[in-house]
Protein backbone atom coordinates (compact mmCIF):
# COMPACT_ATOMS: atom_id res chain seq x y z
CA UNK A 1 0.00 0.00 0.00
CA UNK A 2 1.51 3.35 -0.95
CA UNK A 3 1.60 6.45 1.27
CA UNK A 4 -1.29 8.15 -0.55
CA UNK A 5 -3.61 5.18 0.01
CA UNK A 6 -2.59 4.95 3.66
CA UNK A 7 -3.27 8.68 4.08
CA UNK A 8 -6.71 8.38 2.45
CA UNK A 9 -7.53 5.31 4.57
CA UNK A 10 -6.51 7.08 7.79
CA UNK A 11 -8.51 10.19 6.81
CA UNK A 12 -11.63 8.10 6.20
CA UNK A 13 -11.13 6.26 9.48
CA UNK A 14 -10.70 9.55 11.39
CA UNK A 15 -13.83 10.97 9.75
CA UNK A 16 -15.86 7.92 10.83
CA UNK A 17 -14.71 8.29 14.44
CA UNK A 18 -15.43 12.03 14.36
CA UNK A 19 -18.95 11.55 12.98
CA UNK A 20 -19.74 8.74 15.42
CA UNK A 21 -18.78 11.02 18.30
CA UNK A 22 -20.93 13.85 16.94
CA UNK A 23 -23.91 11.52 16.54
CA UNK A 24 -23.49 10.24 20.11
CA UNK A 25 -23.35 13.87 21.25
CA UNK A 26 -26.57 14.63 19.34
CA UNK A 27 -28.32 11.70 21.02
CA UNK A 28 -27.19 13.00 24.43
CA UNK A 29 -28.49 16.50 23.58
CA UNK A 30 -31.85 15.06 22.55
CA UNK A 31 -32.05 12.95 25.72
CA UNK A 32 -31.37 16.11 27.76
CA UNK A 33 -34.01 18.09 25.83
CA UNK A 34 -36.62 15.40 26.50
CA UNK A 35 -35.79 15.30 30.22
CA UNK A 36 -35.94 19.11 30.36
CA UNK A 37 -39.38 18.92 28.76
CA UNK A 38 -40.59 16.52 31.46
CA UNK A 39 -39.16 18.77 34.18
CA UNK A 40 -40.75 21.87 32.61
CA UNK A 41 -44.12 20.17 32.25
CA UNK A 42 -44.01 18.78 35.79
CA UNK A 43 -43.21 22.29 37.09
CA UNK A 44 -46.05 23.85 35.04
CA UNK A 45 -43.62 25.90 32.92
CA UNK A 46 -45.58 26.04 29.66
CA UNK A 47 -43.15 28.31 27.80
CA UNK A 48 -40.24 25.94 28.45
CA UNK A 49 -42.39 22.90 27.65
CA UNK A 50 -43.45 24.39 24.31
CA UNK A 51 -39.81 25.20 23.44
CA UNK A 52 -39.22 21.51 22.66
CA UNK A 53 -41.57 21.84 19.68
CA UNK A 54 -40.70 23.39 16.34
CA UNK A 55 -43.04 26.07 15.02
CA UNK A 56 -43.57 23.63 12.11
CA UNK A 57 -44.82 20.90 14.47
CA UNK A 58 -47.42 18.39 13.33
CA UNK A 59 -48.46 16.04 16.11
CA UNK A 60 -50.97 13.24 16.47
CA UNK A 61 -52.09 12.16 19.94
CA UNK A 62 -54.67 9.45 20.50
CA UNK A 63 -57.93 11.02 21.63
CA UNK A 64 -56.80 14.53 20.65
CA UNK A 65 -56.22 14.14 16.93
CA UNK A 66 -53.75 16.04 14.82
CA UNK A 67 -52.44 19.41 16.02
CA UNK A 68 -49.91 22.05 15.02
CA UNK A 69 -47.60 24.01 17.33
CA UNK A 70 -50.18 26.58 18.45
CA UNK A 71 -52.88 24.01 19.13
CA UNK A 72 -50.55 21.61 20.95
CA UNK A 73 -49.21 24.40 23.19
CA UNK A 74 -52.76 25.62 23.90
CA UNK A 75 -53.63 22.09 25.07
CA UNK A 76 -50.58 22.08 27.35
CA UNK A 77 -51.39 25.55 28.71
CA UNK A 78 -54.97 24.50 29.46
CA UNK A 79 -53.92 21.30 31.24
CA UNK A 80 -51.22 22.98 33.30
CA UNK A 81 -53.49 25.92 34.10
CA UNK A 82 -55.94 23.59 35.86
CA UNK A 83 -54.87 24.02 39.50
CA UNK A 84 -57.30 21.30 40.64
CA UNK A 85 -55.19 18.62 38.97
CA UNK A 86 -51.55 17.66 39.20
CA UNK A 87 -49.70 16.06 36.28
CA UNK A 88 -46.37 14.27 36.42
CA UNK A 89 -44.55 12.77 33.43
CA UNK A 90 -41.77 10.20 33.61
CA UNK A 91 -39.76 9.31 30.52
CA UNK A 92 -38.50 6.00 29.16
CA UNK A 93 -36.36 6.34 26.03
CA UNK A 94 -36.20 3.15 24.00
CA UNK A 95 -34.04 4.31 21.11
CA UNK A 96 -32.48 7.45 19.63
CA UNK A 97 -31.26 7.40 16.04
CA UNK A 98 -29.53 10.68 15.14
CA UNK A 99 -27.81 11.75 11.94
CA UNK A 100 -26.46 15.33 11.92
CA UNK A 101 -29.66 17.39 11.53
CA UNK A 102 -32.45 14.81 11.91
CA UNK A 103 -33.24 12.27 14.60
CA UNK A 104 -35.93 9.75 15.47
CA UNK A 105 -36.79 8.78 19.04
CA UNK A 106 -38.91 5.84 20.21
CA UNK A 107 -40.09 6.42 23.76
CA UNK A 108 -42.72 5.99 26.41
CA UNK A 109 -44.24 8.66 28.59
CA UNK A 110 -45.76 7.61 31.90
CA UNK A 111 -48.32 10.17 33.04
CA UNK A 112 -49.65 10.29 36.59
CA UNK A 113 -52.67 12.48 37.29
CA UNK A 114 -54.00 13.37 40.71
CA UNK A 115 -56.37 13.55 42.39
CA UNK A 116 -57.53 10.12 41.42
CA UNK A 117 -54.08 8.60 41.07
CA UNK A 118 -54.66 7.73 37.41
CA UNK A 119 -51.65 6.49 35.45
CA UNK A 120 -51.33 6.00 31.70
CA UNK A 121 -48.46 4.99 29.47
CA UNK A 122 -48.12 6.50 26.01
CA UNK A 123 -45.86 5.02 23.37
CA UNK A 124 -44.48 7.58 21.00
CA UNK A 125 -42.33 8.28 18.00
CA UNK A 126 -40.73 11.74 17.79
CA UNK A 127 -38.90 13.19 14.81
CA UNK A 128 -36.42 15.91 15.70
CA UNK A 129 -34.66 18.48 13.55
CA UNK A 130 -31.67 20.57 14.56
CA UNK A 131 -32.94 24.08 13.94
CA UNK A 132 -31.07 27.22 12.91
CA UNK A 133 -30.49 28.23 16.56
CA UNK A 134 -28.68 24.91 17.17
CA UNK A 135 -31.50 23.42 19.29
CA UNK A 136 -33.06 20.04 18.62
CA UNK A 137 -36.84 20.40 18.34
CA UNK A 138 -39.67 18.02 17.53
CA UNK A 139 -41.13 18.58 14.06
CA UNK A 140 -43.42 15.51 14.05
CA UNK A 141 -44.67 13.14 16.71
CA UNK A 142 -47.24 10.46 17.37
CA UNK A 143 -48.33 9.25 20.80
CA UNK A 144 -50.77 6.47 21.62
CA UNK A 145 -51.92 5.11 24.96
CA UNK A 146 -50.96 1.54 25.74
CA UNK A 147 -53.75 1.33 28.33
Amino acid sequence: MNHTRIGVFLSILALQFCCAGAIAGDAAEIRTRLQQWADSFNNRDTAAACDLFSKSLVSDVQGQGEANYETRCAIIRKALGDKRRRFHYDLRIKEIMADKTMAVVRLEWILKISPGDATSTESGLDIFRKESDGQWRIIRYMAYSRD
